[in-house]
């Protein structure tokens, strides 16, 4: 046994000695929580012990910030760890990070998700893996990574269909942490649902950077309308299938009907809408007009009276005066939106709208904190109008499920998880309703 390299010796052959298993810490998007349920199942796979792995986000200075505050933080709690930075902010400057005497090694987006950059860490006791393995991320070409079964709750179960995007607007990083938009073949992802649903999953939830987009590098250039058509047809035994955040101007024809007339496919759509100012679309070279997301809007809940909306907006983007916010403003009742995340501006370096005038800070608090109590009351508004109201919920825990609008609904008694239970809806308790 040589106690610093953690080996044993066996006569017949050389074993792994047990050791801690990687600790990981995941910030922003549901996407970076997706990667990181695949690192681990990559990292376990090539022996890898006694390392902290920080899934990194790069969508805003802050986010960047808070990533070497944590660094540091879990440096103090695991002191004779490796630790590992990956992520967007790791791509997008990992110099950086490499600068800091937390870190042992930087990884890209891409590299994160190969088995043989885990195997090359599991094995560098002697030291020969590089400190910093970062690609250029516009080379990839390849379909979004690693496919794993199960990642999210008992109930449901969300499944990576595309990666990277093909857009570049003012305000984003993004792809240049992500890459240019690569999917998933439809096939691929059909089997990966019939999987899960094999494993008792109720739900699935597809995700992506830049979900409206899936299809257009693959032959044919499918559209996401085909791959949920597709879905719904080749695996009749998925009760509900949901779809994340989408680009509503990308909106395709099939992906209408669907909504239209496919009841397990779920009345409840995140849009990516960012400001409901014309000039301030184009300045964030968004591809709609504040026109487009309404007529959209309209349309879907004509076509499916029980939808229901999410949407990202930005407060005080660059030249945002007060009659420029308050066209975002009245989007929120305009739009019917019920979910609301509100982003005050803040600049990323590197992007073509940190060099736009900025609109005061405390101007921008004020300003998200108006769209933040609208969102407020428009929740308030979609809560007691369920009154009385029967829902089909997904169980989540045995005391709290979701309707097909993602409201969440808490119960006195247990329930079966990972069932739909069918339940009235009896009152409120905060955010909650009740049933």
């Amino acid at each position: 046994y040589d106690a610093h390299v953690h080996w044993c010796f066996d006569p017949a052959i050389f074993k792994r000695c047990p050791m801690s298993a990687p600790k990981f810490t995941t910030l922003g998007c549901r996407l970076n929580a997706y990667e990181t349920e695949a690192m681990k199942e990559l990292s376990a796979e090539a022996g890898l012990s006694d390392a902290v792995v920080v899934n990194t986000c790069a969508v805003t200075a802050e986010a960047v910030r808070k990533a070497r505050q944590e660094i540091r933080k879990l440096r103090r709690e695991n002191p004779d760890a490796r630790l590992i930075v990956t992520g967007c902010a790791a791509q997008t400057e990992p110099e950086t990070f490499a600068a800091m005497d937390e870190v042992d090694a930087v990884i890209g987006n891409t590299e994160k998700m190969q088995a043989g950059t885990w195997q090359g860490l599991a094995a560098d006791f002697i030291g020969e893996t590089e400190t910093v393995q970062v690609d250029d991320i516009m080379s990839v070409t390849e379909t979004a990574g690693h496919l794993i079964d199960g990642f999210g709750t008992r109930s449901r179960a969300y499944v990576q269909v595309q990666n990277g995007c093909d857009h570049r607007c003012t305000f984003c990083i993004i792809p240049f942490g992500r890459g240019n938009s690569r999917s998933v073949p439809a096939g691929v992802v059909v089997e990966q649902i019939k999987r899960l649903v094999g494993k008792g999953y109720n739900e699935v939830v597809l995700t992506g950077v830049d979900l409206t987009s899936w299809g257009a590098d693959l032959p044919a250039e499918p559209k996401l309308g085909d791959l949920v058509m597709r879905i719904l047809k080749l695996v009749p035994d998925l009760p509900r299938l949901r779809i994340s955040s989408i680009d509503s101007i990308e909106v395709d024809e099939n992906l209408m009907q669907a909504i239209a007339t496919e009841p397990r496919l779920m009345p409840h759509l995140h849009l990516s809408l960012q400001a409901g100012d014309d000039m301030i679309l184009k300045r964030m070279k968004r591809r709609h007009l504040r026109v487009d997301a309404i007529a959209f809007c309209e349309e879907a809940k004509r076509l499916r009276p029980d939808m229901t909306y999410g949407a990202d907006i930005i407060a005080g983007f660059p030249t945002e005066t007060d009659e420029m916010f308050e066209n975002s403003l009245k989007l929120v009742e305009e739009c019917d939106l019920t979910w609301l995340h509100v982003f005050p501006y803040s600049p990323r370096n590197g992007t073509p709208a940190a060099r736009m005038p900025a609109v005061n800070g405390k101007v921008i608090k004020a300003r998200a904190a108006r769209l933040r109590a609208a969102g407020d009351n428009k929740v308030s508004a979609h809560l007691a109008a369920q009154l009385g109201k029967t829902h089909h919920i997904l169980m989540e825990n045995p005391r709290m499920g979701r309707t097909e609008q993602f409201t969440e609904v808490s119960f006195d008694v247990d329930q079966p998880e990972g069932e739909i239970v069918s339940a009235r809806i009896t009152g409120l308790r905060g955010t909650q309703l009740t049933a």
